[in-house]
Formats: C-alpha cells, structure tokens, sequence
C-alpha cells in the first residue's frame, strides 16, 4: 500500500494561467509555421525547428504547473518500477511466440471448420426443408 499522503488534485489560477500561457506558445509556434509558408523564402528545415522550439517551450511551461508536476512524478515512478521488470529471455520470447503462433492456427482452423458445419447445415439442410 502506498504510504504517501494524497496530494490534492485542483489546479489553481496561476496554473490555470500557465497553461493558457503553454497553449499560446504553442499556437504561435504552429501559427508561424503556416505564416511563414513555402512562398515566403524561409526554409521548411527553420520553420519546423520554431515548431518544435515552440513546443519544448510549451511542455517546459507546463512542467512548471500542478498537473504537470503530477506527470513528473507519474513519469519517475514510473520509471522506478520499470526496473523491477525482469523482461524474458531470447529463448522464452521465442518458444512463447511460437506457442501463440500455434493456438492461432489451431483455433483459426476449429473455427473454419465449425463455420463450415454451420454454413452446411443451415444452406443445406433448413432451406432445402422449406421447399
């Protein structure tokens, strides 16, 4: 059990602000991507570099805000506990994948085959009754 305090989850008005202001950076950075298009002699190399400038612009401002910090120590922990994964061998990836590969196609073939009772018997069998 986690044995942290639970941190409040509102978001205040500066961070409300902060965000407003993330959002504008980003949109300008998008806006003069579009303004500055392929007439305007600015290569298109530059313009997507303001793009991503005005991106990490973005992310850093909203790093600084309370959701943010959230994501922040949802991404640590996350982190953390990806260390304790022992990942499975070459060998173990290989026979599991094998395994699947083989119920897929045993599975695909009981299905085939009970479709093809059921097309028998209901094409067949009922409708020709019916005549």
């Amino acid at each position: 059990m986690n044995t942290k305090a639970e941190q409040t989850k509102g978001v205040n008005a500066a961070d409300i602000g902060k965000l407003v202001l993330a959002v504008l950076v980003l949109a300008g950075g998008i806006f003069a991507y579009s303004w500055f298009g392929n007439d305007s002699g600015v290569p298109q190399a530059v313009r997507f570099l303001g793009v991503l400038v005005a991106l990490l612009i973005a992310l850093a401002i909203g790093a600084f805000t309370g959701p943010g910090r959230r994501v922040r120590g949802f991404l640590a922990e996350s982190q953390f506990e990806m260390r304790k994964v022992v990942w499975p061998t070459r060998d173990e990836t290989l026979k599991t994948t094998g395994i699947i590969i083989v119920v897929v196609i045993v599975l695909s073939l009981l299905l085939g085959l009970i479709d093809l009772i059921l097309k028998t018997v209901v094409l067949d069998w009922l409708l020709k009754l019916g005549k």
